[in-house]
């Protein structure tokens, strides 16, 4: 059983249950920041509430997709329970078999809830209780599915996620009424990892701005709204390196502008130092794909361009840059990942836009969160520079600028 000293919001996930206060509560939520401690405090908790109440049941353990719960959860689950109990996981199954050696066992059945189909994997089982790790990334279908199969006398449920919007529907229908749900709500911060040291804290405080900082750092329920960037003139230089690589980043588009950047990149540091922004609309002309690919060749002329990073649904335009020997990597484009990348690299300096590159620095001023909507949504305007930079970001820079993970052989052998 491998943990450090725990915190007092860490021991009261872990054990709620045994508390007499808390017996004939249903559910316990735990939400906040990131590295607080949640996940392993309420994995561990919940493993020793089904195995001291429960023998012979089924339990059910669910992950945004159960590669991400295996990632998070299942493999240090060994390391975090006491040594007493066994955990054998039948992994073509797809769930644990726990023992404590004494006769009592119980089983746990692992879900993915990555979309609204996924509510179908769960139809028909019977539950003594549920963990659902990151709940909040979840579809309403799905956890709603989950907490109507814990159907046996004493079955508990265990919540834990991040923050996204105030009107999320897991805020709205657990988090604002857990009073109302029965159910126990512990708000964790960062402050609760006692094992976290102080320079790593101050690391992921460092990492986040804006909207991302105010859920991950200070663990809240907010809306996205305003600019999406704080970008300004620490951001601008005038500098062109030279550097050790150079890559372009595309947005294509054929009425829609049509944007893309040349990066000179050393390290974990890259310069914007060229552009391209074309407007069809504007101009009242749309270019065919071979003129974009013209613009293309223009913007690489005189460097060794190592990848051109493009949305992967641009097929046209992809064949027509293979023609022309440019070697194509298919954008990342999740919008949140690539937008919260972005912010980071742009508060630590790790990319900077040349002054030069005029359309990028006027997107950057008027990109902004759709307001009208709840779902972490961007203005579609405006945005065309700041889909190519974002895509740079989230196929690239993520794995130049990442320090602590090695970068599989394939994935290296790409950038």
């Amino acid at each position: 059983m491998i943990y450090q000293k725990l915190s007092k919001r860490q021991k009261l996930a872990m054990l709620w249950w045994q508390q007499p206060k808390f017996l004939d509560r249903d559910a316990i939520i735990c939400d906040g920041s990131i590295r607080s401690g949640k996940t392993v405090s309420m994995a561990v908790g919940f493993i020793l509430w089904s195995m001291s109440r429960f023998n012979g049941q089924t339990f059910g353990i669910c992950g945004r997709t159960i590669q991400s719960l295996r990632r998070n959860v299942i493999i240090h689950l060994s390391d975090w329970v006491p040594p007493d109990l066994h955990i054998e996981e039948k992994q073509q199954e797809h769930k644990l078999i726990v023992s404590d050696g004494c006769g009592r066992e119980n089983v746990y059945y692992l879900f993915g809830g990555r979309d609204e189909s996924s509510y179908t994997l769960v139809q028909g089982i019977t539950l003594a209780g549920a963990l659902l790790d990151e709940v909040a990334l979840m579809p309403q279908s799905f956890v709603e599915q989950v907490t109507a199969r814990c159907s046996v006398d004493g079955s508990k449920l265990w919540f834990n996620c991040n923050p996204g919007g105030p009107e999320h529907w897991f805020n709205k229908k657990w988090v604002l009424a857990a009073k109302e749900m029965n159910a126990l709500h512990v708000h964790f911060t960062m402050s609760d990892n006692l094992s976290l040291a102080p320079k790593i804290r101050e690391r992921y405080e460092r990492m986040y701005t804006g909207v991302f900082y105010q859920r991950y750092i200070l663990g809240l329920w907010v809306l996205a709204e305003g600019l999406v960037y704080d970008f300004g003139e620490a951001n601008i230089t005038d500098d062109c390196p030279e550097g050790a690589e150079y890559y372009i980043s595309v947005d294509y588009g054929t009425r829609n502008p049509c944007s893309a950047g040349l990066w000179s990149v050393t390290g974990d540091k890259a310069v914007r130092i060229k552009e391209y922004y074309y407007s069809g609309r504007e101009s009242n002309r749309n270019k065919t794909d071979e003129e974009h690919c013209d613009a293309i060749e223009d913007l690489a002329r005189g460097y060794t361009i190592k990848r051109v990073i493009v949305d992967p649904s641009a097929a046209s335009f992809i064949t027509s840059l293979k023609k022309r020997k440019f070697k194509i990597l298919a954008a990342n484009n999740k919008v949140l990942d690539g937008i919260r990348r972005t912010a980071t690299y742009l508060k630590d300096g790790n990319i900077k836009i040349h002054r030069s590159c005029v359309d990028s620095i006027r997107e950057f001023g008027l990109y902004c969160w759709d307001e009208k909507k709840n779902d972490d949504s961007v203005v579609k305007e405006n945005d065309h520079a700041m889909d190519d930079i974002r895509y740079f970001c989230n196929t690239i820079m993520r794995y130049k600028v990442k320090k602590n993970t090695e970068l599989p052989p394939a994935a290296a052998a790409l950038l």
